[in-house]
């Protein structure tokens, strides 16, 4: 396999509150420093297909991670080749990288997950093919977020991107050994896409009520964050967790689960951290590794859940920044299944969104040790709370976990669909009618898997 691999730079970003210092090799060209010196035509659109590698198990993308670009012609023609794991360039990240992409696909932004360069946030020009040109440096943001960050870019015209971190939760007990709580220190940053530095950090504690916290609940981890429309809060996805006060370890055994929470920030101060709680959902709020809450038209952001013992929700938070408990949306009951899990999904505009889920029931897969089972895409209407599957090639190896990027362009939604290690092609999907067709071909290989068109 064809991996080409970024230039590395001869030193890391030097990040502080108020300035940023990036050292890059004495033999970047023009463009390394952002000049693209073969822009797209004013009528090209770069799609950008990305693919998970496996390692030794099938499926599990711990391989790193490839992207690869074709124009807006070649990924809607059904006999075009997409040779992504043969002819791809690979991002910086040992694991599967979580990756953004600017609005029009000119530009890939990535912070790289795990191993030495886990926590360096790099950004590359689109030109094409495997042609993408590493622009602004490398920003290390390992020492604030760990070498394995969670984090989006917010919906404000591809200017900032934010990044979240809990460190392990630690329990406390009184002088006599009695627990009190468990909690770790929250750690938010912002990092300024367009001049590629980090513009804000705090670090916080998010208490929950005395009575939830002496039951051993805690937060596990933050991701995900979401601009509301004011443009002065951010709302930040949870994972919950609970210890055995008896025995102050993780408690694996069965519990009534609390409703489900969320983070309100100030932005862009990020501070005064507020929870807020959902008494519909019981699920997480923090998504796996792409966008798990969007702002609507209607001014309210719309939020999944995961882990719900009642099949995943869709939850809503009003303009007050609260969760509106009167909108009751049952992924369960829209489907028609049971034990409805959201893996990934995407707002695509006038109330619509595309989910990725699987069920209880769904066929088990036949990689990844039997661990997983088969996905599938839904078109749902938020309005109405309806959903209904789209009219895709089906298989028990589909497998949509990991999957990050839905590319939206002039009313249709471009996702990639094949199965583990099988050839697919890319689905371009009516975004209003759910009528999907068939686009390129995508040539896979044993044990990989594509991850999103972006």
């Amino acid at each position: 396999m064809k991996r080409n691999f970024i230039k590395l730079f001869s030193g890391l970003a030097i990040v502080g509150f108020s300035a940023l210092t990036v050292s890059c090799s004495d033999d970047d060209t023009p463009g390394d420093q952002g000049e693209n010196p073969n822009p797209p035509s004013e009528t090209e659109r770069w799609f950008t297909v990305a693919g998970g590698i496996m390692d030794e198990t099938p499926g599990n993308g711990n391989g790193g991670t490839v992207i690869y670009s074709v124009s807006k012609e070649d990924i809607e023609d059904p006999n075009h080749e997409i040779r992504l794991f043969e002819n791809g360039y690979q991002v910086r990240s040992q694991r599967t990288a979580r990756l953004q992409a600017s609005e029009d696909g000119s530009t890939m932004f990535n912070i790289a997950y795990g191993g030495d360069s886990g926590g360096e946030f790099s950004k590359y020009l689109v030109e094409g093919g495997d042609e993408f040109v590493p622009t602004g440096g490398v920003v290390n943001i390992s020492q604030y977020a760990g070498t394995a960050p969670r984090w989006v870019k917010l919906f404000d015209g591809d200017q900032t991107g934010v990044a979240m971190n809990v460190t392990s939760p630690q329990v406390t007990t009184d002088d006599d050994g009695n627990y009190l709580y468990t909690r770790g220190t929250a750690t938010a940053i912002t990092i300024d896409l367009q001049d590629a530095l980090i513009s804000n950090n705090n670090d916080f504690e998010v208490p929950l009520s005395e009575e939830e916290e002496a039951q051993g609940f805690h937060i596990f981890r933050l991701d995900t964050p979401v601009l509301n429309e004011a443009g002065d809060k951010i709302i930040i996805g949870t994972w919950m967790r609970k210890t055995d006060p008896s025995t102050g370890e993780n408690d694996t055994n069965d519990f009534e689960r609390l409703g489900s929470k969320a983070i309100v920030l100030d932005y862009p101060s990020l501070e005064n951290p507020q929870v807020i709680t959902s008494t519909l959902g019981h699920g997480d709020t923090s998504g796996y590794r792409s966008f798990n809450s969007f702002l609507a038209e209607d001014g309210n952001i719309y939020q999944a859940t995961q882990r719900d013992p009642n099949g995943s929700y869709i939850l809503r938070i009003n303009s007050d920044n609260e969760y509106d408990n009167s909108y009751d949306f049952s992924l369960d009951s829209a489907l028609g299944v049971q034990g409805a899990y959201v893996e990934s999904w995407r707002y695509v505009g006038n109330n619509i969104a595309y989910v990725m889920y699987r069920h209880d029931g769904s066929a088990p897969s036949n990689f990844n040790d039997g661990g997983s089972s088969q996905s599938f895409l839904a078109r749902v209407d938020l309005s109405a709370m309806t959903a209904e599957n789209v009219d895709l090639p089906y298989d028990a190896d589909m497998y949509f976990q990991q999957y990050q990027g839905f590319a939206v362009y002039e009313g249709n939604v471009y996702v990639s669909i094949s199965s583990v290690g099988q050839d697919g092609h890319v689905y371009i999907i009516d975004a209003e009618t759910g009528e999907a067709t068939e686009g390129a071909q995508l040539i896979n290989e044993p044990g990989n898997h594509f991850v999103g068109v972006f």
